[in-house]
């Protein structure tokens, strides 16, 4: 049985290779570049900026809560930027910041449903297109798709980003 790093290319039903790594990278960043420009277009409807959005993201996605040290450490943020951009989405109606009812010193962050389902509703193309691409899979190809990602996604997570301050 081979490894990881001493497999050969599989080859495409067609015989042809698989994408290689640099077509696999060109991809990609066309992918993060056409999904960009969605949370581009989302911050400026807004008045917010990208990094907000991620921030926004970040919210959205956390298990057990978020808090702004968990955020900061997420984006690579330092402290007082991770203020300013709570303060901004705090001002926007964004989310609301509460107190942990178990410990008084955590600061809850939490993403306002009226805000929530104005995101819902910019993001719904996006998600319809994910649908539709998905769609030309089968559920094993989509299980490759998916082991992909997390695999991507776990990579990428070492990589950083690092907090800039404690």
């Amino acid at each position: 049985m081979s490894t990881k790093n001493e497999r050969q290319d599989p080859r495409e039903p067609s015989g042809e290779p698989s994408p290689d790594l640099m077509s696999v990278a060109m991809l990609l960043r066309r992918m993060t570049s056409e999904t960009n420009a969605v949370v581009h277009r989302f911050a400026s409807s807004e008045g917010l900026h990208p990094t907000d959005v991620h921030a926004l993201a970040a919210v959205l996605d956390a298990e057990g809560g978020m808090t702004p040290t968990r955020l900061r450490q997420r984006l690579g943020l330092t402290s007082g930027a991770v203020t300013a951009c709570l303060d901004r989405l705090e001002r926007a109606g964004h989310i609301d910041r509460t107190r942990d009812t178990q410990d008084r010193r955590v600061v809850l962050i939490h993403y306002r449903e009226p805000a929530r389902q104005a995101a819902r509703e910019h993001f719904r193309p996006l998600a319809q297109a994910t649908r539709r691409a998905l769609d030309e899979f089968t559920p094993q190809e989509r299980q490759t798709v998916l082991r992909f990602l997390t695999l991507m996604n776990e990579e990428l997570t070492q990589l950083g980003p690092k907090p800039h301050d404690p």
